[in-house]
């Protein structure tokens, strides 16, 4: 309930009620608004350490991730470039060898593309019940079609329950009429689709559809002809991993023939140095947020200011751990520590990365194929580095824990300051009242002995004249 707007000076008593009231409302609850402002502004800074602090470890984590992608290893010993990546693309691994390979692909491997008979009805042509049954490189799936089938809900249903498996269908009208068409994404020799069970569609995949009404619409899948320096290979797959130890190819194209794609393979320590130094930058990024987040400073009138997390005891901890995976000896033959790569830790906390250091360990000491599996292998500073974090920033880690504990707070905060603001306006309220009641009262007997002494001076004149 609002208070009843009063004017600030009593009538009767020409006192200030609304300062008064003030005052002894301010003296009953400062203590209490002292508290709870004071509680909040720590809290409310926790919180936002506690958030900043998770956003800087998840950005660490996903640089890391980022670096350790395996379909684009960062940490290759080597480098591997196509005269042509029209014709074949190329990835070097740690155990490929420095030189140059010629590449001849003859062509590539193609997957199996089938068609019915046509027709005429178009795709609501009906299909009789039965089961369908779809084979293709020693495995069978089978399709139960159903009662009121149509050639468009075969197409459906065969999608819907083979993408899965690699296979898909679509429906081709032509002049002749529709036909249902079957397509994978596997290929290789011997992978041609068949489909049988139901004699309206079925097709023969190692069979032309120009001859036989239904079967391969251009060709039977195939696998991928290549020379490497004049040697043939052949590959169920565009992609061709053990044709080159430690090359991965990926034939985009068939070569003019007689005309091969030159694949160069050198050490890639330009590519290395700029791997270790995204880590490096990674780091400190993370580094420098904690540093901000815990530092101590001094104001201009020289007093003590403290960050969010200063002296907070789950930011120490964590710092320990993280940097306790940095001075870890690694479980590789010869390259074990980050001081070997020419990185070190600084008094600040943040790392170093010295590339002449660098550059000596790779040409002198010939440590280009470890630098993979002291970042990226098993029990790798990635690993090691990630099962540090994990229980602080997992989505039921400490932080996160402490976040949930901190709104707890919150709210409870602003439960305890809508009580004393209710407790404000009832006290405001009560002592407002008694104060006006008082200066009614102090109004009413000043009233009375205004007229008791006009009564005795009346009288006082009227002695006076007899």
């Amino acid at each position: 309930m609002a208070s009843p707007i009063l004017p600030s000076t009593g009538v009767g008593s020409g006192l200030n009620i609304t300062e008064i009231v003030t005052a002894l409302v301010q003296a009953d609850t400062a203590a209490k608004q002292a508290q709870i402002t004071r509680q909040t502004s720590n809290n409310t800074a926790y919180i936002s350490g506690v958030g900043a602090l998770r956003s800087a470890l998840t950005a660490f984590t996903t640089a890391m991730g980022k670096l350790n992608e395996k379909d684009a290893p960062s940490f290759n010993a080597y480098a591997a470039t196509s005269a042509s990546d029209s014709i074949v693309k190329a990835t070097a691994g740690n155990t490929a060898v420095a030189g140059s390979y010629s590449i001849e692909v003859a062509n590539l491997a193609t997957g199996s593309k089938v068609a019915s008979q046509a027709f005429v009805g178009g795709a609501s042509t009906s299909i009789p019940k039965g089961d369908l049954l779809i084979s293709q490189g020693g495995k069978n799936y089978t399709v139960s079609v159903g009662d009121g089938a149509t050639l468009q809900s075969v197409r459906d249903q065969i999608n819907s329950e083979l993408s899965a498996s690699g296979i898909s269908a679509n429906i081709v009208t032509g002049k002749d009429g529709a036909r249902l068409v079957l397509g994978s994404s596997t290929t290789g020799k011997g992978s041609d689709i068949s489909v049988s069970g139901i004699t309206a569609l079925n097709i023969d995949g190692t069979k032309s559809m120009a001859t036989e009404g239904a079967g391969y619409i251009d060709d039977v899948a195939k696998d991928a002809v290549l020379k490497v320096d004049g040697l043939e290979v052949t590959s169920a797959s565009n992609t061709v991993k053990d044709a080159i130890s430690g090359l991965t190819l990926e034939l985009t194209g068939k070569s003019v023939v007689g005309s091969p794609t030159t694949v160069t393979v050198a050490a890639n320590n330009d590519g290395l140095k700029t791997s270790i130094q995204g880590f490096v930058d990674a780091y400190n990024t993370l580094q420098n947020a904690i540093t901000t987040l815990t530092k101590t400073t001094t104001d201009a009138d020289g007093n003590m200011v403290l960050a969010s997390l200063t002296n907070d005891p789950t930011t120490r901890s964590l710092l320990k751990d993280i940097r306790g995976v940095l001075a870890e000896v690694g479980s590789g033959d010869r390259l074990t520590t980050l001081s070997q790569l020419g990185i070190n830790t600084q008094k600040d906390g943040t790392l170093e990365f010295n590339s002449t250091k660098f550059t000596a360990a790779m040409n002198d000491k010939k440590l280009g194929a470890e630098v993979q599996e002291l970042f990226t292998g098993t029990n790798g500073i990635f690993e090691r580095m990630n099962k540090a974090i994990d229980p602080y920033n997992a989505t039921d880690g400490s932080l996160a824990t402490r976040k949930n504990n901190l709104d707890q707070v919150a709210k409870n905060l602003t439960e305890q300051q809508a009580a004393l603001d209710r407790r404000t306006e009832s006290l405001t309220e009560s002592l407002t009242k008694k104060y006006v009641a008082l200066d009614t009262a102090l109004g009413k007997m000043k009233a009375q002995a205004d007229q008791i002494t006009s009564i005795f001076e009346a009288i006082n004149a009227q002695a006076k004249k007899s």
